[in-house]
């Protein structure tokens, strides 16, 4: 593939003679056949206003327009042409066309075109790019990035420049770890102290540490991920990891004792009682408003690291293993997630946990989220159930990026070569089970990553080897060739003035 500097790599790119050059007289058409693409040429031309100068104008009424000065947008759903998310680019002497079934492809073929103009250029230079066609389309469906927020709290505009780079890269899903041990981040209207209380918590040198998104943050932020064709995957952590909850309303736990919230990274006692009816009540509320928030089919439950200590000690949780005729806590566990489950299917969502959610027997619906290797990833598809990779080895970007001279991580060494080279369908699998892989994500969990510019360092440059990893077919994987790449878009990173790592 001739070297355009495109991250991830498309599938096939034909260069043609020349370039065109984008003028102040080019108009960006929208050809929507009944869909309101408005907002996606809006999307375009605010974009190209900021990265380079150049204000467009927006021509409204496609048909009097054919060949020209045109930056064309057409949904074209009946050709049968497109696989899901897939598009078309050409920039030749007719103007620059992007087409495509969905508003997703349009909008990665806007990346794409964004992209082809070149990072370094001065704002008083001509805008050109150069004539290509482009087709292509995602390998997976699930191309996610993770995001703590518990740990530590990072406001909304750091959220929407985090959306804006998992955009950039084509990547269509933000995992939001919204609630652990040491802190509970998003309103819940019908229970003030979650924030009020567990929003909060005392350092060790005394200081007030916290922070919380309200609702209407939320609705607002989801709603620019909309845009950006990024659908927001929430987490709840449950029944562990569960202290920031507890502090606020201890009448959950087994001992009911009181506790604060943590200040210390790391595996507790904190988790909620099975055996009182009362929990799976106050869960629904919360899961209630949470299904509120975020119209996605997914939530994310947590379920690992549960400390199952409290729970044989506790009267309660011992007849409700009696009752349900559970043989031991793992059971305990998977009855609680089976519970879980039915309180976000009578939502309309669906429950996605970590592989710890496995054991016990994993619930009727669920999807699983493989972060300890593979295995759990494999033992859902072999049984007929979902999941998603992420396993430590490859797709930790809380660990170390180079073996000294760096910044205090968790541990660990995953390069962002490393990272590349990782392959999302474990070689066990064959078809039909590998179409249960859904596809990957990246993640960043913040004990150690206390402000913004920090995460941007640990993601980057490990998210731009990780989209190509979930996007790009395999066989046309190329270390040496990304690496040349990467040299060009870490001047596009330059130019949204991003703290990544440069190597």
């Amino acid at each position: 593939m001739p070297d355009l500097g495109l991250i991830p790599r498309p599938v096939n790119v034909e260069t043609l003679p020349g370039d065109r050059t984008l003028s102040p007289a080019f108009r960006i058409v929208p050809d929507g056949s009944g869909a309101d693409l408005l907002p996606l040429c809006e999307y375009l031309r605010t974009r190209l206003e900021t990265d380079t100068g150049r204000t467009l104008n927006i021509e409204k009424d496609a048909a009097s327009i054919t060949d020209g000065d045109i930056i064309k947008l057409t949904l074209n759903g009946d050709s049968g042409r497109f696989p899901n998310e897939g598009y078309y680019l050409s920039v030749d002497e007719s103007g620059v066309r992007l087409e495509a079934a969905a508003v997703p492809g349009l909008f990665y073929a806007v990346q794409t075109l964004l992209q082809l103009i070149p990072p370094d250029k001065s704002r008083d230079e001509s805008l050109s790019v150069p004539a290509v066609r482009i087709e292509d389309n995602p390998r997976f469906g699930w191309r996610g990035m993770h995001l703590d927020v518990s740990r530590h709290f990072f406001g909304t505009e750091y959220i929407k420049k985090y959306l804006d780079l998992l955009a950039l890269h084509k990547l269509n899903v933000f995992h939001w770890h919204l609630t652990d041990d040491q802190g509970w981040r998003v309103e819940i209207k019908k229970y003030p102290r979650l924030t009020e209380i567990g929003g909060w918590r005392v350092e060790a040198d005394g200081s007030r540490y916290g922070g919380f998104y309200t609702q209407n943050e939320i609705r607002e932020i989801v709603n620019y991920a909309a845009d950006r064709c990024i659908t927001i995957v929430p987490e709840i952590d449950i029944p562990g990891h569960s202290g920031a909850l507890l502090a606020a309303f201890p009448q959950y736990s087994c001992s009911q004792n009181d506790i604060e919230v943590e200040n210390k990274w790391g595996v507790f006692e904190h988790v909620l009682c099975p055996g009182r009816e009362e929990t799976f009540a106050f869960l629904k509320d919360i899961l209630t408003e949470i299904a509120g928030l975020f119209p996605g089919e997914y939530i994310h439950i947590g379920g690992d690291e549960c400390v199952k200590t409290p729970w044989q000690k506790h009267d309660l949780c011992r007849k409700r293993l009696a009752a349900e005729n559970l043989k031991d806590e793992n059971e305990l566990q998977s009855y609680f997630i089976r519970r879980a489950e039915k309180i976000l299917n009578d939502l309309d969502r669906r429950l996605i946990g970590w592989d710890e959610i496995l054991e016990g027997g994993l619930a009727e619906r669920a999807t699983v989220m493989s972060w300890r290797g593979v295995e759990g990833a494999v033992s859902a598809a072999s049984a007929g159930h979902d999941a998603v990779l992420c396993p430590q080895s490859h797709c930790y970007f809380d660990h170390y990026q180079a073996e000294s001279g760096e910044p205090k991580a968790i541990g660990g060494f995953t390069p962002y070569e490393k990272t590349y080279e990782f392959e999302p369908v474990p070689d066990d699998l064959t078809e039909p089970r590998a179409r249960h892989i859904l596809g990957a994500q990246g993640n960043v969990w913040t004990e150690y990553i206390a402000d913004f510019d920090h995460v941007e360092y640990m993601a980057l440059p490990r998210m731009c080897a990780f989209a190509e990893t979930v996007w790009s077919p395999q066989n046309a994987r190329n270390l040496n060739d990304f690496k040349q790449r990467l040299q060009r878009h870490y001047r596009r990173l330059d130019n949204m003035r991003v703290n990544y790592r440069r190597s």
